[in-house]
């Protein structure tokens, strides 16, 4: 990969469609907040958590996930996770957001629905005034857990459901088919919200072909596993849905064992619509240009797929038309000063 290759991918305007917020807090920021809480984590250093950021499989990492978002208890908790990402994508060249959050994992520790997404909120609009990222917000059902507790969180959103682009399903996929989540999946459509799923990371192409005829999605978040069906793989191009692809998050879960092994160059030959996100980037090594120049390395992606890549970012985005085209047109200058 060239110098050229590289400061092309920090010009280039970008969006991320899937970025989980709770996966977004560092080691530093748990202690702090664990110390202004009150709260006991197991970890004496913050090297000692990032011993423990080792994982094998999506398990092995839902665990120490989930007890760290333990640290997460007020309104300005939320505020300041939401914030710091912000303020690491703006230095990536990042231009919108569409951002997961679980309230799940929150509630059911005793923390109010509300504070939660006043908290999240209240950020996305200071980001916005302070870096000029705009950004949706999505709803995550955690799968692990039952459609009648899902449903019990969609009743709970109703008077914040005007701040949600749509609802998605996350945590742990083998097991949990997206038809598991068939009914309140259709109640979140008839109130107007986007669809999205956690599909085909570690679950079969089955659960992405439940997503699309079961469910009804509107973009598939990560899908790699559909490249194991052509049928699939075609049906998925015919519909023109996007597939947020998460390179180093494949990586540290073992999805794939070497990046040079990753198939979003292949997706981007196949006519997929793929783009590059962060996921869980305080845990997997690498925000929104890690994953970009990392895996441009690896794949020795070409220029023209860069811009392909960025290109998907935005017509993938479920943002205004004008808008989306306001920041292709940002592209193609961009493109204009690194041409061949």
């Amino acid at each position: 990969m060239t110098d050229t290759l590289i400061e092309l991918v920090r010009a280039l305007p970008k969006a991320e469609l899937h970025l989980h917020l709770e996966g977004s807090l560092e080691p530093e920021l748990m202690f702090a907040l664990a110390q202004r809480n009150g709260i006991a984590i197991p970890f004496a250093s913050v090297e000692e958590v990032r011993a423990a950021y080792s994982f094998s499989n999506l398990q092995d990492f839902l665990d120490i996930y989930y007890q760290g978002a333990g640290v997460l208890v007020t309104e300005q908790d939320f505020h300041d996770l939401t914030m710091a990402y912000l303020e690491k994508v703006a230095a990536d060249n990042c231009r919108h957001v569409e951002v997961f959050f679980d309230p799940q994992t929150h509630t059911e520790r005793g923390i109010a629905f509300g504070t939660v997404v006043e908290g999240i909120t209240r950020a996305l609009a200071d980001g916005k005034a302070r870096f000029g990222i705009s950004s949706h917000l999505i709803l995550c059902f955690l799968r692990h857990l039952s459609e009648e507790e899902a449903f019990k969180t969609l009743e709970e959103a109703e008077p914040w459901l005007d701040r949600f682009l749509g609802v998605g399903l996350d945590s742990s996929e083998v097991g949990h088919p997206p038809a598991k989540f068939a009914r309140v999946f259709a109640a979140a459509r008839a109130k107007g919200l986007k669809l999205f799923a956690h599909a085909g990371e570690e679950g079969p192409p089955e659960y992405v072909w439940e997503a699309l005829d079961v469910i009804g999605i509107d973009r598939i978040d990560h899908g790699n596993r559909a490249l194991e069906d052509s049928a699939l793989v075609d049906r998925i191009v015919a519909d023109g849905l996007t597939l947020t692809v998460c390179p180093l998050s494949n990586l540290s879960l073992c999805v794939v064992h070497d990046l040079k092994s990753h198939p979003l160059r292949t997706m981007l030959a196949r006519g997929l619509r793929a783009t590059i996100n962060s996921d869980d980037p305080a845990y997997f090594g690498g925000y929104l240009n890690t994953n970009w120049v990392q895996t441009t390395q690896a794949l020795d992606l070409t220029r023209d797929e860069l811009l392909t890549l960025a290109r998907n970012s935005f017509t993938g985005s479920f943002l205004p038309q004008a808008d989306i085209d306001r920041h292709l047109a940002e592209i193609e200058t961009v493109a204009a000063r690194f041409a061949a």
